[in-house]
Protein backbone atom coordinates (compact mmCIF):
# COMPACT_ATOMS: atom_id res chain seq x y z
CA UNK A 1 0.00 0.00 0.00
CA UNK A 2 1.37 3.40 -0.92
CA UNK A 3 2.17 5.88 1.83
CA UNK A 4 -0.47 8.57 2.44
CA UNK A 5 0.18 11.93 0.85
CA UNK A 6 1.50 14.57 3.28
CA UNK A 7 -1.09 17.09 4.38
CA UNK A 8 -0.74 20.62 3.04
CA UNK A 9 0.15 23.34 5.50
CA UNK A 10 -2.95 25.39 6.30
CA UNK A 11 -1.71 28.53 4.57
CA UNK A 12 -1.22 26.64 1.30
CA UNK A 13 -4.85 25.41 1.13
CA UNK A 14 -6.69 27.37 -1.56
CA UNK A 15 -9.99 27.88 0.26
CA UNK A 16 -8.19 29.24 3.34
CA UNK A 17 -6.24 31.63 1.11
CA UNK A 18 -9.52 32.81 -0.45
CA UNK A 19 -11.13 33.31 2.98
CA UNK A 20 -8.18 35.40 4.14
CA UNK A 21 -8.27 37.40 0.89
CA UNK A 22 -12.01 38.11 1.30
CA UNK A 23 -11.49 39.29 4.89
CA UNK A 24 -8.59 41.53 3.84
CA UNK A 25 -10.66 42.87 0.95
CA UNK A 26 -13.44 43.93 3.34
CA UNK A 27 -10.95 45.70 5.61
CA UNK A 28 -9.10 47.43 2.77
CA UNK A 29 -12.31 48.44 0.95
CA UNK A 30 -13.88 49.85 4.12
CA UNK A 31 -10.74 51.84 4.96
CA UNK A 32 -9.72 52.77 1.42
CA UNK A 33 -9.85 56.53 1.86
CA UNK A 34 -8.14 56.38 5.25
CA UNK A 35 -5.34 54.25 3.81
CA UNK A 36 -4.99 56.71 0.94
CA UNK A 37 -4.73 59.74 3.21
CA UNK A 38 -2.11 58.00 5.35
CA UNK A 39 -0.11 57.00 2.27
CA UNK A 40 -0.17 60.53 0.84
CA UNK A 41 0.81 62.08 4.18
CA UNK A 42 3.72 59.67 4.53
CA UNK A 43 5.22 61.01 1.30
CA UNK A 44 6.38 57.55 0.17
CA UNK A 45 4.84 58.08 -3.29
CA UNK A 46 6.41 61.47 -3.85
CA UNK A 47 4.93 64.95 -4.22
CA UNK A 48 1.81 65.38 -6.34
CA UNK A 49 0.79 61.73 -6.06
CA UNK A 50 -3.01 61.27 -6.30
CA UNK A 51 -4.48 58.30 -4.46
CA UNK A 52 -6.62 56.33 -6.96
CA UNK A 53 -10.28 55.57 -6.41
CA UNK A 54 -11.11 52.06 -5.24
CA UNK A 55 -12.69 51.05 -8.56
CA UNK A 56 -9.67 51.83 -10.73
CA UNK A 57 -7.29 50.24 -8.21
CA UNK A 58 -9.13 47.10 -7.05
CA UNK A 59 -11.66 46.15 -9.74
CA UNK A 60 -8.97 45.23 -12.34
CA UNK A 61 -7.72 42.52 -9.97
CA UNK A 62 -11.14 40.86 -9.99
CA UNK A 63 -11.82 41.49 -13.68
CA UNK A 64 -8.40 40.21 -14.68
CA UNK A 65 -8.81 36.95 -12.78
CA UNK A 66 -12.29 36.34 -14.20
CA UNK A 67 -10.98 37.00 -17.72
CA UNK A 68 -8.16 34.51 -17.18
CA UNK A 69 -10.65 31.84 -16.15
CA UNK A 70 -13.11 32.59 -18.96
CA UNK A 71 -10.20 32.40 -21.39
CA UNK A 72 -9.90 28.67 -20.62
CA UNK A 73 -13.58 27.70 -20.27
CA UNK A 74 -14.40 27.37 -23.99
CA UNK A 75 -11.49 25.03 -24.92
CA UNK A 76 -12.04 22.92 -21.78
CA UNK A 77 -15.73 22.46 -22.53
CA UNK A 78 -15.02 21.73 -26.20
CA UNK A 79 -12.45 19.03 -25.43
CA UNK A 80 -14.50 17.45 -22.64
CA UNK A 81 -17.77 17.33 -24.58
CA UNK A 82 -16.24 16.19 -27.89
CA UNK A 83 -14.10 13.45 -26.36
CA UNK A 84 -16.83 12.30 -23.97
CA UNK A 85 -19.56 12.00 -26.59
CA UNK A 86 -17.35 10.65 -29.40
CA UNK A 87 -15.98 8.01 -27.00
CA UNK A 88 -19.49 7.10 -25.92
CA UNK A 89 -20.21 5.49 -29.27
CA UNK A 90 -23.92 5.45 -28.43
CA UNK A 91 -25.97 8.32 -29.79
CA UNK A 92 -29.09 6.86 -28.17
CA UNK A 93 -27.47 7.39 -24.78
CA UNK A 94 -26.62 10.96 -25.75
CA UNK A 95 -30.25 11.71 -26.59
CA UNK A 96 -31.41 9.97 -23.44
CA UNK A 97 -29.03 11.95 -21.21
CA UNK A 98 -29.97 15.20 -22.95
CA UNK A 99 -33.71 14.68 -22.50
CA UNK A 100 -33.31 13.62 -18.88
CA UNK A 101 -31.16 16.68 -18.20
CA UNK A 102 -33.66 19.12 -19.73
CA UNK A 103 -36.52 17.48 -17.83
CA UNK A 104 -34.64 17.77 -14.55
CA UNK A 105 -33.60 21.37 -15.25
CA UNK A 106 -37.17 22.45 -15.97
CA UNK A 107 -38.60 20.79 -12.85
CA UNK A 108 -35.89 22.18 -10.55
CA UNK A 109 -36.14 25.68 -12.05
CA UNK A 110 -39.93 25.72 -11.71
CA UNK A 111 -39.73 24.62 -8.07
CA UNK A 112 -37.23 27.42 -7.41
CA UNK A 113 -39.53 30.02 -8.99
CA UNK A 114 -42.55 28.81 -7.00
CA UNK A 115 -40.63 28.85 -3.72
CA UNK A 116 -39.43 32.38 -4.44
CA UNK A 117 -43.00 33.55 -5.14
CA UNK A 118 -44.36 31.96 -1.97
CA UNK A 119 -41.66 33.41 0.30
CA UNK A 120 -41.84 36.97 -1.07
CA UNK A 121 -45.64 36.97 -0.72
CA UNK A 122 -45.41 35.79 2.87
CA UNK A 123 -42.59 38.16 3.90
CA UNK A 124 -43.88 41.23 1.99
CA UNK A 125 -40.42 42.92 2.02
CA UNK A 126 -41.55 45.76 -0.27
CA UNK A 127 -44.78 46.60 1.55
CA UNK A 128 -44.91 50.21 2.74
CA UNK A 129 -41.93 51.25 0.60
CA UNK A 130 -44.01 53.63 -1.59
CA UNK A 131 -41.14 54.15 -4.03
CA UNK A 132 -41.22 56.82 -6.75
CA UNK A 133 -38.46 56.65 -9.35
CA UNK A 134 -36.10 59.56 -9.87
CA UNK A 135 -34.81 60.66 -13.27
CA UNK A 136 -31.46 58.97 -12.58
CA UNK A 137 -33.17 55.68 -11.68
CA UNK A 138 -35.25 55.78 -14.85
CA UNK A 139 -32.10 56.26 -16.94
CA UNK A 140 -30.28 53.46 -15.10
CA UNK A 141 -33.16 51.00 -15.47
CA UNK A 142 -33.45 51.80 -19.18
CA UNK A 143 -29.88 50.59 -19.70
CA UNK A 144 -30.76 47.19 -18.28
CA UNK A 145 -33.96 47.08 -20.32
CA UNK A 146 -31.90 47.68 -23.49
CA UNK A 147 -29.62 44.77 -22.64
CA UNK A 148 -32.61 42.62 -21.78
CA UNK A 149 -34.11 43.19 -25.24
CA UNK A 150 -31.51 40.77 -26.62
CA UNK A 151 -33.05 37.99 -24.52
CA UNK A 152 -36.09 37.51 -26.78
CA UNK A 153 -36.78 33.90 -27.75
CA UNK A 154 -35.93 34.44 -31.43
CA UNK A 155 -32.61 36.20 -30.71
CA UNK A 156 -31.75 33.65 -28.04
CA UNK A 157 -32.18 30.72 -30.44
CA UNK A 158 -30.32 32.41 -33.30
CA UNK A 159 -27.50 33.39 -30.97
CA UNK A 160 -26.78 29.72 -30.28
CA UNK A 161 -25.35 29.54 -33.83
CA UNK A 162 -21.95 31.30 -33.91
CA UNK A 163 -20.93 33.50 -36.84
CA UNK A 164 -17.90 31.25 -37.43
CA UNK A 165 -16.65 27.99 -35.99
CA UNK A 166 -13.80 29.73 -34.15
CA UNK A 167 -16.09 32.62 -33.24
CA UNK A 168 -17.76 30.40 -30.64
CA UNK A 169 -14.51 30.39 -28.67
CA UNK A 170 -14.35 34.19 -28.54
CA UNK A 171 -18.00 35.05 -27.97
CA UNK A 172 -18.10 33.97 -24.34
CA UNK A 173 -21.41 32.18 -24.95
CA UNK A 174 -21.34 28.66 -23.50
CA UNK A 175 -24.26 27.49 -25.63
CA UNK A 176 -22.34 28.34 -28.81
CA UNK A 177 -19.40 26.26 -27.60
CA UNK A 178 -21.73 23.40 -26.68
CA UNK A 179 -23.38 23.60 -30.12
CA UNK A 180 -20.14 23.25 -32.11
CA UNK A 181 -18.90 20.62 -29.64
CA UNK A 182 -21.96 18.46 -30.35
CA UNK A 183 -21.55 18.87 -34.12
CA UNK A 184 -17.87 17.93 -33.91
CA UNK A 185 -18.60 14.91 -31.70
CA UNK A 186 -21.27 13.66 -34.13
CA UNK A 187 -18.86 14.05 -37.05
CA UNK A 188 -16.11 12.12 -35.24
CA UNK A 189 -18.55 9.37 -34.31
CA UNK A 190 -19.53 9.00 -37.98
CA UNK A 191 -15.83 8.72 -38.95
CA UNK A 192 -15.40 5.52 -36.93
CA UNK A 193 -11.82 4.27 -36.60
CA UNK A 194 -10.41 7.17 -38.62
CA UNK A 195 -11.29 9.49 -35.72
CA UNK A 196 -8.80 7.87 -33.33
CA UNK A 197 -5.87 10.25 -34.02
CA UNK A 198 -8.16 13.26 -33.62
CA UNK A 199 -9.57 11.92 -30.36
CA UNK A 200 -6.08 11.31 -29.02
CA UNK A 201 -5.09 14.87 -29.93
CA UNK A 202 -8.20 16.25 -28.21
CA UNK A 203 -7.38 14.12 -25.14
CA UNK A 204 -3.90 15.60 -24.79
CA UNK A 205 -5.20 19.10 -25.48
CA UNK A 206 -7.68 18.58 -22.64
CA UNK A 207 -4.83 17.69 -20.28
CA UNK A 208 -3.02 20.85 -21.36
CA UNK A 209 -6.01 23.14 -20.79
CA UNK A 210 -6.80 21.66 -17.39
CA UNK A 211 -3.13 22.11 -16.46
CA UNK A 212 -3.28 25.78 -17.43
CA UNK A 213 -6.50 26.16 -15.43
CA UNK A 214 -4.86 24.72 -12.31
CA UNK A 215 -2.18 27.40 -12.62
CA UNK A 216 -4.75 30.17 -13.12
CA UNK A 217 -6.86 29.10 -10.14
CA UNK A 218 -3.89 29.65 -7.83
CA UNK A 219 -4.51 33.36 -8.44
CA UNK A 220 -8.02 33.10 -6.97
CA UNK A 221 -7.10 34.89 -3.69
CA UNK A 222 -5.98 37.96 -5.67
CA UNK A 223 -9.25 38.01 -7.62
CA UNK A 224 -11.33 37.54 -4.47
CA UNK A 225 -9.42 40.31 -2.66
CA UNK A 226 -9.93 42.77 -5.51
CA UNK A 227 -13.63 41.93 -5.89
CA UNK A 228 -14.42 42.34 -2.20
CA UNK A 229 -12.33 45.50 -1.76
CA UNK A 230 -14.06 47.09 -4.78
CA UNK A 231 -17.54 46.10 -3.58
CA UNK A 232 -17.14 47.36 -0.02
CA UNK A 233 -15.13 50.40 -1.10
CA UNK A 234 -17.75 51.40 -3.69
CA UNK A 235 -20.96 50.73 -1.77
CA UNK A 236 -19.71 50.82 1.82
CA UNK A 237 -20.65 48.50 4.65
CA UNK A 238 -23.98 50.33 4.69
CA UNK A 239 -24.87 48.54 1.46
CA UNK A 240 -24.91 45.33 3.47
CA UNK A 241 -27.89 46.61 5.46
CA UNK A 242 -29.67 48.49 2.68
CA UNK A 243 -32.89 46.71 1.77
CA UNK A 244 -31.90 44.17 4.42
CA UNK A 245 -35.27 42.46 4.58
CA UNK A 246 -35.20 41.49 0.90
CA UNK A 247 -31.58 40.35 1.14
CA UNK A 248 -32.24 38.33 4.29
CA UNK A 249 -35.30 36.74 2.72
CA UNK A 250 -33.41 35.84 -0.44
CA UNK A 251 -30.45 34.34 1.43
CA UNK A 252 -32.78 32.41 3.75
CA UNK A 253 -34.84 31.11 0.81
CA UNK A 254 -31.76 30.07 -1.17
CA UNK A 255 -30.31 28.38 1.92
CA UNK A 256 -33.52 26.44 2.52
CA UNK A 257 -33.68 25.49 -1.15
CA UNK A 258 -30.13 24.11 -0.99
CA UNK A 259 -30.62 22.21 2.27
CA UNK A 260 -34.14 20.88 1.81
CA UNK A 261 -34.83 20.72 -1.95
CA UNK A 262 -31.35 20.03 -3.33
CA UNK A 263 -30.48 18.16 -0.14
CA UNK A 264 -33.53 15.94 -0.56
CA UNK A 265 -32.67 15.26 -4.20
CA UNK A 266 -29.08 14.44 -3.25
CA UNK A 267 -30.28 12.17 -0.43
CA UNK A 268 -32.45 10.25 -2.91
CA UNK A 269 -29.21 9.54 -4.80
CA UNK A 270 -27.52 8.35 -1.61
CA UNK A 271 -25.47 11.52 -1.05
CA UNK A 272 -25.39 13.99 1.84
CA UNK A 273 -25.65 17.58 0.63
CA UNK A 274 -23.31 18.68 3.41
CA UNK A 275 -20.61 16.20 2.37
CA UNK A 276 -21.01 17.41 -1.21
CA UNK A 277 -20.59 21.03 -0.09
CA UNK A 278 -17.45 20.09 1.84
CA UNK A 279 -16.13 18.26 -1.24
CA UNK A 280 -16.68 21.39 -3.36
CA UNK A 281 -15.48 23.91 -0.75
CA UNK A 282 -12.61 25.27 -2.89
CA UNK A 283 -14.94 26.01 -5.79
CA UNK A 284 -17.68 27.41 -3.52
CA UNK A 285 -15.29 29.93 -1.99
CA UNK A 286 -14.04 30.84 -5.45
CA UNK A 287 -17.64 31.58 -6.48
CA UNK A 288 -18.19 33.55 -3.26
CA UNK A 289 -15.08 35.63 -3.79
CA UNK A 290 -15.74 36.49 -7.43
CA UNK A 291 -19.58 36.49 -7.47
CA UNK A 292 -19.42 34.39 -10.63
CA UNK A 293 -20.13 30.67 -10.93
CA UNK A 294 -18.24 30.53 -14.25
CA UNK A 295 -14.90 30.82 -12.45
CA UNK A 296 -15.51 27.42 -10.81
CA UNK A 297 -16.97 25.63 -13.87
CA UNK A 298 -13.77 23.74 -14.85
CA UNK A 299 -13.22 22.72 -11.23
CA UNK A 300 -16.79 21.41 -10.97
CA UNK A 301 -16.39 19.33 -14.12
CA UNK A 302 -13.14 17.85 -12.87
CA UNK A 303 -14.47 17.03 -9.40
CA UNK A 304 -17.67 15.46 -10.72
CA UNK A 305 -15.55 13.10 -12.81
CA UNK A 306 -13.41 12.25 -9.78
CA UNK A 307 -16.63 11.55 -7.88
CA UNK A 308 -17.45 8.79 -10.36
CA UNK A 309 -19.73 10.49 -12.90
CA UNK A 310 -18.83 9.61 -16.48
CA UNK A 311 -16.95 12.13 -18.55
CA UNK A 312 -19.63 12.21 -21.24
CA UNK A 313 -22.40 12.95 -18.74
CA UNK A 314 -20.38 15.66 -16.99
CA UNK A 315 -19.46 17.21 -20.33
CA UNK A 316 -23.10 17.47 -21.35
CA UNK A 317 -24.91 18.23 -18.07
CA UNK A 318 -22.63 20.88 -16.53
CA UNK A 319 -22.24 23.28 -19.50
CA UNK A 320 -25.94 22.95 -20.39
CA UNK A 321 -26.91 23.49 -16.78
CA UNK A 322 -25.05 26.80 -16.71
CA UNK A 323 -27.68 28.14 -19.11
CA UNK A 324 -30.77 26.10 -18.26
CA UNK A 325 -30.43 25.13 -14.58
CA UNK A 326 -30.16 28.43 -12.70
CA UNK A 327 -32.00 27.81 -9.44
CA UNK A 328 -30.55 30.83 -7.63
CA UNK A 329 -31.35 33.17 -10.51
CA UNK A 330 -34.93 31.87 -10.62
CA UNK A 331 -35.47 32.45 -6.89
CA UNK A 332 -34.02 35.95 -7.24
CA UNK A 333 -36.18 36.81 -10.24
CA UNK A 334 -39.40 35.71 -8.53
CA UNK A 335 -38.60 37.54 -5.30
CA UNK A 336 -37.17 40.61 -7.05
CA UNK A 337 -40.14 41.10 -9.36
CA UNK A 338 -42.75 40.78 -6.60
CA UNK A 339 -40.67 42.99 -4.29
CA UNK A 340 -40.66 45.75 -6.91
CA UNK A 341 -44.40 45.34 -7.38
CA UNK A 342 -44.89 45.74 -3.63
CA UNK A 343 -42.48 48.70 -3.43
CA UNK A 344 -44.30 50.55 -6.23
CA UNK A 345 -47.80 49.67 -4.97
CA UNK A 346 -48.48 47.61 -8.11
CA UNK A 347 -51.29 45.13 -7.42
CA UNK A 348 -50.61 41.59 -8.67
CA UNK A 349 -53.27 38.96 -8.10
CA UNK A 350 -52.67 35.20 -8.34
CA UNK A 351 -53.38 35.13 -12.08
CA UNK A 352 -50.83 37.87 -12.77
CA UNK A 353 -48.24 36.15 -10.57
CA UNK A 354 -48.71 32.85 -12.41
CA UNK A 355 -48.25 34.74 -15.68
CA UNK A 356 -45.10 36.31 -14.24
CA UNK A 357 -43.83 32.83 -13.31
CA UNK A 358 -44.39 31.57 -16.87
CA UNK A 359 -42.56 34.57 -18.33
CA UNK A 360 -39.68 34.12 -15.89
CA UNK A 361 -39.37 30.46 -16.91
CA UNK A 362 -38.58 31.69 -20.44
CA UNK A 363 -36.45 34.75 -19.70
CA UNK A 364 -34.27 32.91 -17.19
CA UNK A 365 -32.99 30.55 -19.90
CA UNK A 366 -29.65 31.61 -21.28
CA UNK A 367 -28.60 33.72 -18.28
CA UNK A 368 -24.96 32.85 -17.67
CA UNK A 369 -22.96 32.74 -14.46
CA UNK A 370 -21.51 36.19 -15.13
CA UNK A 371 -22.01 38.86 -12.49
CA UNK A 372 -24.98 41.08 -13.31
CA UNK A 373 -26.88 38.58 -15.47
CA UNK A 374 -29.58 38.41 -12.80
CA UNK A 375 -30.47 42.08 -13.23
CA UNK A 376 -30.60 41.74 -17.00
CA UNK A 377 -32.92 38.72 -16.91
CA UNK A 378 -35.07 40.48 -14.31
CA UNK A 379 -35.26 43.49 -16.65
CA UNK A 380 -36.38 41.16 -19.44
CA UNK A 381 -39.12 39.81 -17.19
CA UNK A 382 -40.30 43.27 -16.16
CA UNK A 383 -40.34 44.35 -19.81
CA UNK A 384 -42.86 41.58 -20.45
CA UNK A 385 -44.94 42.60 -17.40
CA UNK A 386 -45.65 46.28 -18.12
CA UNK A 387 -47.74 46.69 -14.95
CA UNK A 388 -44.52 46.81 -12.88
CA UNK A 389 -42.55 50.03 -13.63
CA UNK A 390 -39.22 48.91 -15.06
CA UNK A 391 -37.53 52.02 -13.66
CA UNK A 392 -38.04 50.53 -10.19
CA UNK A 393 -35.27 48.07 -11.09
CA UNK A 394 -32.79 50.73 -9.98
CA UNK A 395 -33.78 49.92 -6.38
CA UNK A 396 -31.88 46.64 -6.61
CA UNK A 397 -28.71 47.91 -8.28
CA UNK A 398 -27.02 48.91 -5.01
CA UNK A 399 -27.39 45.48 -3.44
CA UNK A 400 -27.10 43.36 -6.57
CA UNK A 401 -23.45 42.57 -5.93
CA UNK A 402 -24.38 40.92 -2.63
CA UNK A 403 -27.36 39.16 -4.18
CA UNK A 404 -25.15 37.95 -7.03
CA UNK A 405 -22.96 35.96 -4.63
CA UNK A 406 -25.95 34.00 -3.34
CA UNK A 407 -27.36 33.52 -6.85
CA UNK A 408 -24.06 32.15 -8.13
CA UNK A 409 -23.56 29.81 -5.17
CA UNK A 410 -27.07 28.37 -5.53
CA UNK A 411 -26.68 27.96 -9.30
CA UNK A 412 -23.34 26.22 -8.82
CA UNK A 413 -24.58 23.78 -6.18
CA UNK A 414 -27.68 23.05 -8.25
CA UNK A 415 -25.57 22.02 -11.22
CA UNK A 416 -23.40 19.77 -9.04
CA UNK A 417 -26.51 17.98 -7.75
CA UNK A 418 -27.95 17.77 -11.27
CA UNK A 419 -24.83 15.98 -12.52
CA UNK A 420 -25.07 13.40 -9.74
CA UNK A 421 -28.78 12.87 -10.44
CA UNK A 422 -28.30 12.23 -14.16
CA UNK A 423 -25.33 9.91 -13.47
CA UNK A 424 -27.45 7.92 -11.02
CA UNK A 425 -30.35 7.76 -13.49
CA UNK A 426 -27.90 6.41 -16.05
CA UNK A 427 -26.57 3.87 -13.48
CA UNK A 428 -23.03 5.13 -14.04
CA UNK A 429 -22.22 5.26 -10.34
CA UNK A 430 -23.60 3.64 -7.20
CA UNK A 431 -24.53 5.42 -3.94
CA UNK A 432 -21.76 3.46 -2.21
CA UNK A 433 -19.14 4.73 -4.67
CA UNK A 434 -20.39 8.31 -4.31
CA UNK A 435 -20.26 8.17 -0.52
CA UNK A 436 -16.81 6.60 -0.51
CA UNK A 437 -15.42 9.19 -2.94
CA UNK A 438 -16.93 12.02 -0.87
CA UNK A 439 -15.36 10.63 2.33
CA UNK A 440 -12.01 9.91 0.70
CA UNK A 441 -11.70 11.95 -2.52
CA UNK A 442 -9.60 10.04 -5.06
CA UNK A 443 -6.44 11.66 -6.37
CA UNK A 444 -6.57 13.51 -9.66
CA UNK A 445 -6.17 10.96 -12.46
CA UNK A 446 -5.11 12.17 -15.94
CA UNK A 447 -7.84 11.60 -18.49
CA UNK A 448 -5.67 9.37 -20.66
CA UNK A 449 -5.47 6.89 -17.77
CA UNK A 450 -9.21 6.30 -17.84
CA UNK A 451 -10.48 2.89 -18.82
CA UNK A 452 -10.25 2.40 -22.58
CA UNK A 453 -13.51 2.50 -24.44
CA UNK A 454 -14.36 1.20 -27.89
CA UNK A 455 -13.46 3.59 -30.63
CA UNK A 456 -11.15 5.83 -28.59
CA UNK A 457 -7.94 4.33 -29.84
CA UNK A 458 -6.52 4.08 -26.29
Amino acid sequence: MSAPLPRKRWYRVLYIQVLIAVALGIVVGHNWQAIGKAAVRSGIFGAGFAWPDVESAMKPLSDGFIKLVKMMIAPIIFCTVVHGIASMGDLKKLGRVGLKSLFYFEVASTVALIIGLVVVNVMQPGAGFHHTASAHEIELAQKFATKAHALSTKDFLLNIIPDTFLGAFTSGDLLQVLFISLLTAFALTAMGGRARPVLNAIEYASQLFFGVMRIVVRLAPIGAFGAMAFTIGSYGLGALTNLLKLMAGFYLTAGCFIVFVLGGIARSCGVSIFRLLAYLKDELLLVLGTSSSETALPGLMEKMQRLGCSRSTVGLVVPTGYSFNLDGTNIYMAMGAIFLAQATNTPLDLKHQIGLLLIAMITSKGASGVTGAGLITLAATLSAVPSIPIESLALLVGIDRFMSECRSLTNFIGNGVATIVISRWEKEVTPETLRENLRNPPPLIPHFAEESKPGTGH
